[in-house]
């Protein structure tokens, strides 16, 4: 058996101390901007906008490459209009009982309901799917290795790559979420990982009023 190939590493750009700090800065401040919004549009942006975007997200490194996501976008209003049906139905079964009080005192401060109005309103409905095997041309199986993983770091790469387009985004995820794979078409070896509402915010848009942890809260250097 033959060795695995490599090829010389193209693309990479070296950058000076003062260059890097630049660039880290000015990330930082245009990332920082970014805030879920629950307030959408229904002006519709450029598809080759979106396309690039997931071009980004599938460049997202993935245990042993195998890339185990599928990104299913949904423009129809009709079939955003049975998403929204299917995902206030658990939502409300979720607010009325199956959520821990103590679940519920956490969302009060972002004033989140049962009703999903954005789920229509909003040009595109992003759902995010992890596939836990993928198929072979003859039907057989391949393992994914550390799925979940990989999937959600494609997912923070598209929204980053969202933001960075001049849209925004919602992570939305209602419990369980099988009824994606159904609206959606979506084979029995990817399960979703979340519905990522994108779009451009209302002109009236208004985010809570919550701050961000400070760098020493959440990092530590050892």
């Amino acid at each position: 058996m033959s060795g695995p190939e490599f090829v010389p590493l193209a693309g990479y750009t070296a950058y000076s101390d003062d260059e890097m700090r630049g660039r880290a800065a000015d990330f930082y401040s245009e990332i920082g901007r970014r805030r879920t919004v629950r307030d959408f549009s229904d002006r519709v942006p450029l598809r080759e906008v979106l396309d690039d975007c997931l071009r980004a997200a599938g460049s997202a490194p993935s245990g042993a490459n195998m890339q185990p996501w599928h990104f299913a976008v949904v423009g129809d209003p009709a079939v955003k209009r049975r998403i929204r049906i299917a995902a206030e139905e658990k939502e409300r079964e979720f607010y009325s009982g199956r959520a821990p009080q103590e679940w519920l005192d956490a969302l009060e401060p972002l004033g989140t309901s049962a009703e999903k109005p954005f789920l229509e309103t909003a040009p595109w409905l992003i759902g995010i799917f992890e596939e836990s095997y993928g198929l072979l041309p003859d039907g057989r199986r391949v393992k994914h290795y550390y799925a979940r993983e990989s999937v959600g770091i494609a997912t923070g790469v598209l929204i980053t790559a969202l933001h960075h387009a001049g849209l925004a985004t919602l992570t939305h995820t209602p419990s369980p979420m099988g009824f994606l794979n159904e609206i959606m078409e979506r084979p029995p070896n990817e399960r979703a990982f979340l519905l990522l509402v994108a779009g451009y915010p209302a002109e009236d848009a208004t985010v809570p009023d919550i701050g961000r942890k400070s760098l020493e809260e959440f990092s530590s250097f050892i």
